[in-house]
């Protein structure tokens, strides 16, 4: 008896994880056909129209929201390329939250001159989400729309985001991250699993099942900015709060913003732990979210977000049964590939140290080393280590990005000083050594 549970809870664990990787995308690929067909019936029926078409001239006020801590290598382009939107420059304000930074970056910023920046100066680290508040509280904008110091906006993504706030059902608006390699990095997986995410949410999103943003390219209405909790990932715990309220959350694939992958492969791992651990503490402040009763919103939200959190767990289960059960030949040959799975990881893992790329097993790398620091993630919210506010990653001064669906584009650099992240982040961070 007992090695039939060990065999049922192998097999569960195998699948739940295939489930959310290749099972749940398929399903609501399925569902948004359906939908599709769907809408073209009653179109066909009633001959409406099948796109509500915003105003012409809606242009609201707008303020753009950026917390900073140590950004000098970078905010001098932030502030131009801002700055640079195709949106009424009568309508557009920049606030920017200086979260105690130790290095120059208030000297750098004190040296731009823009009618429109507003620049305020917090002496104690407060975190990302506390300094958004803070600044929210200094605008009467209608709409606000947060971004990060190392994201560039194309001119065009502010006014794709704010045109959807011309229906007074929509709270929130996120748009399309591209991910971008950056000197040293080795992008070829990172970028592949972030199409695949965009993927995802442009299927719930056609749904209306978007309950998740990118942090560094979310637009919300100002009367529903309310964060009822601090959050380490607050792309997620902001328009979750929206969307529980009663509003619609938008994902725009053609609000497109970029930012490059972290040089090394440490920093891409540091980065993934603080959001593991503030993944675990979105879920344990959100359970409410999987009541049934909220039907596609619950069902995505478990399928989607929950089911990739709880994967690594599912995997360790998975590779303990299977070796217990090694006895019998099936379950050996299953550990055997498990096994070689995770070899290959760490050949690839070995190959970058020695400053190669990793090919072929890049996909077995990123999937091991995401999973790794969403485990150590949740031991850090376990344990209570982790803090609202972190070191951020390397930043390079900005290189050319290129322009949607052409190699190479016109938005433009500009140089700054490099810096180095302090290293005040716990151990677990240095798992992976720089590379």
């Amino acid at each position: 008896m007992g090695m039939l549970n060990l065999a049922v809870t192998f097999w569960i664990c195998l699948v739940l994880v295939a489930y959310n990787y290749v099972g749940y995308p398929l399903v609501i690929f399925l569902l948004s056909v359906l939908s599709q067909a769907k809408s073209d019936l009653l179109f066909l029926f009633h001959r409406g129209g099948r796109r509500c078409t915003p105003p012409a001239q809606y242009f609201p006020k707008v303020a753009v929201l950026m917390s900073v801590h140590n950004e000098e290598a970078v905010i001098q382009a932030k502030v131009k390329n801002t700055f640079e939107a195709a949106y009424p420059p009568d309508r557009l304000a920049f606030l920017i939250g200086l979260d105690a930074p130790s290095d120059s970056t208030a000297d750098l910023v004190g040296q731009m001159d823009f009618d429109r920046l507003r620049v305020t100066h917090f002496k104690d680290r407060r975190g990302k989400l506390a300094v958004l508040t803070s600044l929210a509280e200094q605008t009467s904008a209608e709409i606000l729309v947060i971004t990060d110091a190392n994201t560039r906006l194309e001119p065009n993504c502010i006014g794709n985001l704010v045109r959807h706030f011309a229906d007074p059902k929509v709270g929130a608006v996120s748009g399309e991250e591209s991910r971008m390699p950056s000197p040293g990095s080795d992008p070829a997986a990172e970028a592949l699993y972030w199409r695949y995410e965009s993927a995802l949410k442009l299927l719930e999103n056609r749904l209306d099942c978007t309950l998740a943003g990118n942090g560094s390219v979310l637009a919300v209405r100002r009367s529903l900015f309310r964060p009822q909790k601090q959050s380490i990932v607050e792309d997620l715990q902001i328009p979750l709060e929206i969307r529980l309220s009663g509003y619609r959350v938008i994902y725009d694939p053609e609000a497109v913003a970029f930012e490059e992958i972290a040089p090394t492969l440490s920093a891409q791992f540091a980065r993934r732990v603080r959001i593991g651990a503030g993944d675990y503490q979105t879920l344990f402040a959100n359970l409410p979210c999987l009541n049934p009763l909220r039907g596609m919103l619950a069902f995505c939200f478990f399928s989607h977000k929950v089911l990739r959190w709880l994967a690594p767990l599912l995997l360790l289960v998975a590779f303990g049964s299977s070796a217990l059960l090694a006895g019998h030949r099936n379950f050996a040959i299953l550990l055997a590939a498990q096994g070689a799975f995770y070899l290959s990881a760490c050949l690839g893992y070995l190959l970058k140290k020695r400053g190669k790329p990793a090919r072929l097993f890049s996909l077995p790398l990123h999937f091991c080393s995401m999973n790794l620091a969403m485990l150590l993630g949740l031991l850090r919210y376990v344990t209570g280590q982790q803090r609202l506010t972190w070191s951020s990653t390397p930043r390079q001064a900005w290189h050319e990005a290129p322009s949607r669906g052409k190699e190479s584009g016109t938005t433009s650099s500009v140089t700054g000083v490099p810096r180095q992240a302090d290293k005040t982040d716990p151990p677990s961070e240095q798992a992976f050594q720089s590379t």
